[in-house]
């Protein structure tokens, strides 16, 4: 790198932390959720959202189960102006469901921030305002005590106008860059507002406390909101909330550290969109409270569904490896996982355990509307026989014996390096099919005969090298007697005949399938296997398939 000494750290730890956080081992509780897709998520969007995009995602964000949805900066622009009073007008806020607006502190503005709201029963003002050390030196060029006033005033502002209008609103207040902001101070500013608003049980007031840019490692955050906790005046009319951005990659560890030290709320996006590298992800936040036993309070059971519309109205997209929502995030490739996975469902299944322990899963996929069959067991060229048989088992009804499950393997790894590909699951059945079942050249079954005399005789007839020939012998029964002719007429030799059968579970119920293994002089094993209506055919057209691969 070119310079790194030329960094700082702009953050300020707590000094003497009591760090009680750490004793914690896990969140125990879900959090309150407030979603910011429609305002932090939608103005990083290259192309914002149009009115109806907006109007369904809020839908969405209502179906999820979010009673909080920041819906915009309503004195910004007439477009985020138009979207709530769209939203109030139309009636589509439901009466458990509180709307949150941001506005700066400037009179104007709060004033056409109550005026969007009029009419709205439930709703959170946001008021905001920077207080960081390098935005105080370079932006504001203002000391401390000049910004508190810049706070004060526009909590005696929103005051103000609420008696003028009658509104009943809950607010909020932001130390902006509070992670950049010295503790003392940003405590400082929040007690200030405090001391005006005068938070009461039944009228809780927000004290937000964002992650404006990740500065510092998460558990320096932790300490931060620990000490504010600690020592915000009204705490407990006070609900503390968190607003993680992603600089560093660690917003989901910041809250998660946060909640253990305290917070109550957080604010965040689905799929972590947001200014520069995002907000928080409350899809993983959630569903990481989810794996732990702790109910988050939000409908992820159609995480497709979801993540469709989202991608269609953000003209974003869900990465493939984002946590518990992309695509790829239950597909296993490698082979030892595929094992591992297949063996741990099986084991489930048979001692109908209701826990979910299935290794290298640590979220069951149904939960979040995934299958098992297309979304688990992926097959490429790194894949195993624990997988091929898990998937061919499970999509078709095909269970092979473990024996014959490594040659299958390799055999279907061999077609998607050949391909370069990954194989889907009709691929990995065409595949088996067109390599082991009912494999009828160069040696061609045409027809066969039996009847007891007293032992079972066949009169099999097939084509060889072009010719016709009926050959004909005697054996314990009806596969015995076909291999025997088989081995004394036709000059084939080899042993160890071994064979396993079932009905078919899945597609035709009447048919029966055999897989079957002879060994070659040398030890060479093959496999192949049968399927007809009836067990004799099907066991009959497995050896036949066997013995045409002897050469494979």
């Amino acid at each position: 790198m070119v310079n790194a000494k030329k960094y700082t750290r702009q953050f300020f730890p707590v000094k003497n932390p009591t760090r009680k956080w750490a004793d914690k081992p896990y969140v125990d509780r879900a959090p309150i959720w407030c979603s910011v897709d429609l305002r932090d998520g939608n103005q990083s969007l290259i192309t914002p959202m149009s009115l109806e995009e907006k109007l369904d995602f809020f839908e969405l964000l209502v179906k999820i189960g979010f009673k909080e949805i920041e819906v915009g900066f309503p004195a910004a622009s007439d477009t985020e102006y138009l979207f709530l009073r769209t939203l109030i007008e139309k009636n589509m806020i439901p009466d458990d469901v509180t709307v949150q607006v941001l506005t700066q502190s400037r009179e104007h503005i709060i004033r056409k921030t109550f005026e969007a709201l009029e009419g709205c029963k439930n709703a959170v003002v946001h008021l905001y305002n920077s207080t960081s050390l390098a935005q105080r030196e370079q932006v504001f060029k203002k000391p401390k005590e000049e910004i508190i006033e810049i706070a004060i005033e526009g909590a005696q502002l929103f005051e103000k106008i609420a008696a003028e209008t009658g509104a009943k609103y809950r607010y909020e207040y932001s130390p902006e860059s509070f992670t950049g902001t010295e503790p003392e101070f940003a405590l400082e500013i929040c007690n200030a507002v405090l001391d005006v608003w005068k938070p009461t049980a039944d009228r809780k007031a927000i004290i937000n406390l964002p992650v404006t840019v990740e500065l510092s490692s998460p558990h320096v955050y932790a300490d931060q909101v620990e000490y504010m906790c600690d020592n915000l005046k009204y705490r407990e009319n006070v609900i503390v909330s968190l607003h993680p951005h992603n600089d560093r990659g660690c917003a989901v560890a910041d809250s998660e550290l946060g909640l253990l030290a305290g917070a109550d709320r957080i604010e965040g996006t689905l799929f972590g969109n947001g200014e520069r590298t995002g907000n928080v992800d409350i899809v993983t936040l959630a569903l990481n409270l989810y794996t732990h036993g702790v109910e988050p309070g939000l409908d992820f059971t159609d995480m497709p569904s979801i993540a469709s519309l989202y991608e269609r109205v953000t003209r974003m997209q869900v990465y493939d490896r984002q946590p518990y929502s992309g695509k790829l995030v239950f597909a296993a490739f490698s082979g030892s996982h595929q094992d591992a996975i297949a063996k741990g469902m099986k084991w489930r299944e048979e001692k109908n355990i209701e826990t979910w322990t299935v290794p290298y899963l640590p979220l069951d996929p149904n939960d979040v509307g995934r299958v098992y069959e297309t979304d688990v067991i992926r097959i490429n060229s790194q894949s195993g026989k624990g997988g091929i048989g898990y998937l061919l088992e499970n999509n078709f009804g095909y269970v092979l014996p473990a024996a014959m499950r490594e040659e299958v393997g390799y055999t279907v790894k061999r077609a998607s390096d050949i391909a370069h590909a990954e194989l889907s699951p009709k691929e990995v059945l065409d595949v088996f099919t067109k390599e082991y079942v009912n494999i009828n050249a160069p040696l061609k079954l045409i027809d066969y005969h039996f009847k007891r005399t007293p032992e079972i005789h066949v009169v099999v007839t097939v084509e060889q090298d072009g010719i016709v020939k009926d050959i004909t012998a005697t054996g314990n029964g009806r596969l015995d007697a076909v291999s025997n002719a088989i081995k004394q007429q036709l000059g084939i030799k080899y042993s160890q005949m071994t064979y396993d059968e079932h009905a078919l579970s899945k597609g035709s119920f009447s048919q029966a399938i055999t897989y079957l293994s002879i060994t070659l002089p040398g030890g060479k094993k093959v496999w192949g296997a049968g399927i007809n209506d009836d067990i004799i055919a099907s066991s009959i057209n497995a050896l036949f398939s066997a013995l045409n691969r002897r050469d494979k």
